[in-house]
């Protein structure tokens, strides 16, 4: 049998750990590596270790035959290339749509009409405070891409039938696209909501 603990109105009072001491251990061009002491719920001491990070969105683009745009990139850390939804890093102060809409022109010159938030996931709870906005787009008008400086990575269409199929082999593997076709199979299944808005497209810079 589960115990509320009255302290807390979540029920985790007796699971929670508080800061005593935190040092900034590492600090790169965006990530900033922090070395903390913590009181655990027995009174004892531990240390945590973890990124702080500005956060992230990832988009599920929609194309009107019902395919999806995905991209390949290949990521340093695994030295493999991943198929992925496009994604980005916010800004400082940037609106997580104006993010969004940012990240799927830049990365695949698509331009959306209509936009829906999903929510949000964390994808690295036991070591780093990022979270991925989920944003869906629809609508999609092709246009002109505009990758940042050693930006390389190739755009493409898939059905969310090949794309789940590729993970069931184990070829998918990318945390934020997979719960990204989580999301569309429970929305075209009528099991999830989701609150379009029209929203005009990204003007080009110049």
């Amino acid at each position: 049998m589960t115990q509320e603990h009255p302290d807390n109105k979540d029920g985790d009072g007796h699971l929670r750990e508080t800061q005593v001491s935190s040092q900034q251990a590492w600090r790169g061009g965006f990530l900033d590596v922090r070395r903390d002491m913590v009181r655990l719920p027995n009174g004892r001491e531990a240390a945590r270790e973890y990124i702080v990070h500005p956060g992230a969105v990832v988009i599920i683009p929609l194309l009107d035959d019902g395919r999806l745009v995905v991209e390949r990139q290949f990521r340093y850390p695994l030295q493999r290339s991943f198929i992925e939804f496009p994604a980005g890093k916010i800004d400082p102060g940037e609106d997580t749509l104006n993010c969004a809409r940012r990240e799927l022109a830049e990365e695949t010159g698509y331009h959306a009409a209509e936009w829906a938030r999903a929510g949000v996931l964390h994808n690295a709870i036991a070591y780093s405070t990022e979270g991925i906005e989920i944003w869906f787009a629809r609508g999609l008008t092709a246009g002109e891409r505009s990758l940042d400086d050693g930006e390389f990575l190739d755009v493409f269409a898939l059905s969310a039938n090949e794309l789940e199929a590729m993970a069931a082999r184990g070829e998918l593997t990318d945390a934020k696209t997979l719960i990204g076709l989580l999301w569309l199979r429970q929305w075209r299944a009528g099991h999830w909501d989701l609150s379009w808005q029209p929203v005009p497209p990204v003007t080009p810079a110049g």
